[in-house]
């Protein structure tokens, strides 16, 4: 099979796989909105028959539901342009012409977490504000390089339970991404995530988890680290 013909099956697989995430996503948020309007009538009801705590947990409940509701929705809005740029993309490499056209460009083989990803106090004022996130894409002949493609970041402690493990979700799409690279000492995607709301305290051993999807091949790479205090 040619290069340009599996480029263009691997994109489509993977533009298949995004527009499934986002009807999951859809569907969930749905739900999500459904439980958020429940509790708001519960929480009506409540308000002229209790003023103990089931309220003040109650009202916890929904404030937390309604926050989830609004990161779905813009997960679900980030899926949808990047399921966009993937058909913009096919678009392109049925123009390109033979002599650059699929793997001739590049063939990216691994994407590594650096270890100098980590929490920082960026603010300077004793609190953990920015996790720090290093990403090296590796081709073929064992370069760094400024590969084309968006990211995924999760932030876990596998140590909580579940449904408590993760503690951070994020979205970077290409254009985003390319803004993001550095060359100056360490050839990487250097990448900042404000955390100041979700940890107060980096005492135990974190898991960073990334999912990076190449824009040219079409190829999706997984990784993870565990970072220490």
């Amino acid at each position: 099979m040619k290069p340009m013909i599996l480029n263009q099956n691997r994109i489509k697989q993977t533009l298949e796989h995004k527009q499934i995430r986002a009807r999951e996503l859809k569907i969930y948020t749905s739900a999500k909105l459904c439980i958020f309007v429940f509790c708001s009538f519960v929480l009506f009801f409540f308000s002229g028959c209790n003023s103990g705590n089931e309220y003040a947990k109650l009202k916890t409940q929904i404030k937390n539901l309604n926050k989830e509701n609004t990161q779905l929705t813009k997960q679900v809005e980030q899926i949808s342009d990047e399921n966009k740029q993937l058909k913009s993309q096919i678009s392109v490499l049925q123009e390109l012409p033979e002599n650059v056209k699929g793997e001739n460009l590049y063939q990216l083989v691994n994407v590594k977490i650096h270890n100098y990803s980590t929490l920082y106090d960026e603010n300077k004022d004793e609190k953990l504000d920015t996790l720090i996130v290093r990403i090296q894409p590796i081709d073929n002949y064992g370069d760094v390089i400024k590969a084309a493609g968006s990211i995924e970041v999760e932030l876990w402690n596998l140590n909580k339970p579940e449904g408590q493990a993760q503690i951070g979700t994020w979205q970077v799409n290409p254009e985003e991404l390319k803004k993001t690279w550095n060359s100056t000492l360490i050839k990487n995607f250097r990448l900042k995530f404000d955390i100041s709301e979700k940890i107060e305290k980096f005492e135990e051993p974190l898991t960073l988890k990334i999912i990076f999807t190449d824009y040219l091949t079409g190829k999706i790479f997984r990784e993870q680290k565990v970072i220490k205090p």
